[in-house]
């Protein structure tokens, strides 16, 4: 299906509100996620599942694309290809200014913030036989970093320096992704990977319970001083228990997965996403067990580097929490 223009849709969205919901136009929006046994996948399709339920009334179709991440998502939406996207607050930071991943592209100006979502601790995974209980305990071992353009990979770019070490110090980096890294660690391709992810997740379970795989605690100094120097990092723990063979927690830290939009995208079209979702909560938060413990007072503030959508701002005061 041919997707609309921004101003297209704009069109389109006019259309529809001065006609009855049987004569609205059919307005498609898609919402760029991560690998499909990801969260990410996860959150746009309950987001999707919500908008899709009303779209007689509202005259939109909401649709997920599996992506390479937070990076892919944020730029595709500069690009006019994707309405909306999931991204680690870290990469919406650095969008925003500017830096990191987009230091080459610059600041993308026409970024916005829609809601927060679930904490995403960064996930360190060994093979039971790796012998790893800490990440310099992977030097010479083989370890994958996640690919280009994830937000796993972005983390990683901070956190190895920041512990002294570098991807040379690995006997092999490999760049798989989230859908790949667990059948390889399975297989003996590799030692160890990272992922940032909500928990519980599919891909975190699958070689813990096939394989035995170790969670491993990434803290220290370094990671103290991460957490001082940039306000999107928090300390973070993954409960034990909560994955086979891994009955001790796991410390460590990370960030917040967000849905991110563009400026350029209308008003009414977020306005109606949000609505989807807060108004059909506690649906919402039974739609994936990373989602339980959500709230909206720290959905609209936590994790959100860039500026608010119009459109959301419109619900939000609405319901009085602005």
């Amino acid at each position: 299906m041919k997707k609309l223009t921004s101003a297209a849709a704009a069109m389109a969205m006019m259309g529809a509100l001065g006609s009855s919901p049987v004569q609205a136009q059919t307005q498609f929006v898609t919402i760029g996620t991560g690998g499909v046994t990801g969260v990410y996948y996860a959150a746009g399709g309950a987001i999707c599942r919500l908008i899709n339920k009303d779209r007689k009334d509202h005259g939109i179709r909401c649709s997920v694309e599996s992506t390479g991440g937070s990076v892919y998502n944020i730029n595709t939406i500069k690009a006019g290809e994707l309405d909306f996207g999931v991204a680690q607050s870290d990469a919406q930071y650095n969008a925003v200014k500017g830096v990191g991943q987009f230091s080459d592209t610059g600041a993308i100006s026409e970024l916005r913030a829609v809601f927060g979502l679930h904490p995403e601790p960064l996930t360190i995974l060994a093979r039971k036989d790796a012998g790893a209980s800490k990440m310099e305990d992977f030097k010479s071992k083989r370890f994958n970093v996640s690919n280009p353009g994830s937000g796993t990979r972005a983390t990683m770019d901070m956190l190895l320096p920041a512990i002294g070490m570098s991807t040379g110090d690995f006997s092999l980096t490999s760049e798989l992704k989230p859908d790949e890294h667990g059948a390889a660690l399975c297989d003996n391709k590799i030692d160890g990977f990272a992922y940032v992810v909500g928990h519980p997740a599919a891909n975190i379970q699958d070689p813990t319970t096939t394989c035995g795989a170790q969670l491993v605690s990434v803290e220290g100094e370094g990671v103290d001083k991460l957490i001082a120097e940039y306000p999107y990092f928090a300390k973070a723990t993954i409960p034990g228990g909560m994955y086979a063979n891994n009955p001790d927690a796991a410390t460590t830290f990370g960030v917040v997965a967000s849905v991110v939009s563009s400026s350029k995208v209308p008003d009414e079209v977020v306005y109606t996403m949000v609505k989807a979702v807060f108004e059909n909560f506690e649906d919402f938060r039974k739609l994936h067990p990373a989602f339980a413990n959500l709230e909206p007072a720290s959905m609209i503030k936590d994790g959100l580097s860039a500026p608010l959508h119009d459109g959301a701002v419109n619900y939000y005061k609405e319901k009085g929490w602005m």
